[in-house]
Protein backbone atom coordinates (compact mmCIF):
# COMPACT_ATOMS: atom_id res chain seq x y z
CA UNK A 1 0.00 0.00 0.00
CA UNK A 2 1.15 3.53 -0.78
CA UNK A 3 1.88 6.02 1.22
CA UNK A 4 -0.53 8.97 1.49
CA UNK A 5 -0.15 12.01 0.03
CA UNK A 6 0.33 14.55 2.74
CA UNK A 7 -1.40 18.07 2.14
CA UNK A 8 0.82 20.94 0.95
CA UNK A 9 0.62 24.47 1.98
CA UNK A 10 0.11 26.85 -1.30
CA UNK A 11 0.20 30.64 -0.92
CA UNK A 12 0.44 31.47 -4.44
CA UNK A 13 -2.02 31.98 -7.35
CA UNK A 14 -0.29 33.29 -10.25
CA UNK A 15 -2.38 35.64 -12.21
CA UNK A 16 -1.55 33.63 -15.75
CA UNK A 17 -2.33 30.20 -16.13
CA UNK A 18 -0.51 29.53 -19.63
CA UNK A 19 2.20 31.17 -21.56
CA UNK A 20 3.44 30.15 -25.34
CA UNK A 21 5.89 30.67 -27.88
CA UNK A 22 4.82 33.98 -30.16
CA UNK A 23 2.70 33.27 -33.35
CA UNK A 24 2.86 29.93 -33.49
CA UNK A 25 -0.98 28.93 -33.58
CA UNK A 26 -2.79 27.49 -30.34
CA UNK A 27 -3.54 24.11 -32.16
CA UNK A 28 0.17 23.36 -33.30
CA UNK A 29 1.56 23.42 -30.10
CA UNK A 30 2.12 20.80 -27.12
CA UNK A 31 1.44 21.98 -23.66
CA UNK A 32 3.66 21.08 -21.04
CA UNK A 33 1.56 21.22 -17.27
CA UNK A 34 3.01 22.36 -14.32
CA UNK A 35 1.24 21.94 -11.26
CA UNK A 36 0.52 24.26 -8.53
CA UNK A 37 3.05 22.16 -5.95
CA UNK A 38 5.99 22.85 -8.48
CA UNK A 39 4.65 26.47 -8.89
CA UNK A 40 4.85 27.26 -6.11
CA UNK A 41 8.39 25.51 -5.13
CA UNK A 42 9.92 27.96 -8.24
CA UNK A 43 7.89 30.63 -6.93
CA UNK A 44 9.51 29.93 -3.26
CA UNK A 45 13.30 28.93 -4.79
CA UNK A 46 13.84 30.82 -7.29
CA UNK A 47 11.57 34.11 -7.25
CA UNK A 48 11.65 34.53 -3.77
CA UNK A 49 15.14 33.11 -2.65
CA UNK A 50 14.19 31.49 0.07
CA UNK A 51 16.92 28.57 0.75
CA UNK A 52 15.90 25.03 0.73
CA UNK A 53 14.54 24.77 4.10
CA UNK A 54 12.71 27.82 4.67
CA UNK A 55 11.01 26.97 1.39
CA UNK A 56 10.07 23.33 2.33
CA UNK A 57 8.93 24.42 6.09
CA UNK A 58 6.82 27.09 4.48
CA UNK A 59 5.57 24.46 2.21
CA UNK A 60 5.18 21.64 4.74
CA UNK A 61 7.29 19.25 3.06
CA UNK A 62 10.44 17.52 3.77
CA UNK A 63 13.47 19.09 2.29
CA UNK A 64 14.25 16.04 -0.08
CA UNK A 65 9.92 16.08 -1.58
CA UNK A 66 10.66 19.90 -2.16
CA UNK A 67 13.96 19.24 -4.37
CA UNK A 68 12.35 16.69 -6.16
CA UNK A 69 9.25 18.85 -6.73
CA UNK A 70 10.96 21.56 -7.51
CA UNK A 71 13.88 19.26 -10.18
CA UNK A 72 10.44 18.56 -12.05
CA UNK A 73 9.27 21.47 -12.41
CA UNK A 74 12.52 23.44 -13.56
CA UNK A 75 12.45 20.22 -15.95
CA UNK A 76 9.27 21.18 -17.38
CA UNK A 77 10.07 24.54 -17.75
CA UNK A 78 13.13 23.81 -19.65
CA UNK A 79 11.50 21.39 -21.88
CA UNK A 80 9.17 24.23 -22.67
CA UNK A 81 11.58 26.77 -23.10
CA UNK A 82 13.40 24.85 -25.49
CA UNK A 83 11.19 22.74 -27.71
CA UNK A 84 8.65 25.42 -28.01
CA UNK A 85 5.88 24.02 -26.46
CA UNK A 86 3.05 25.85 -24.30
CA UNK A 87 3.55 25.78 -20.43
CA UNK A 88 0.26 25.50 -18.63
CA UNK A 89 -0.03 25.59 -14.92
CA UNK A 90 -3.16 24.39 -12.79
CA UNK A 91 -5.87 26.07 -11.69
Amino acid sequence: MTRPKLCRRLHFKPKSHYFKPQGIPMTELEEVILTKEEMEAVKLKDFDKMDQIEASEKMNTSQSTFQRILASARIKIAEAIVKGKALKIEE
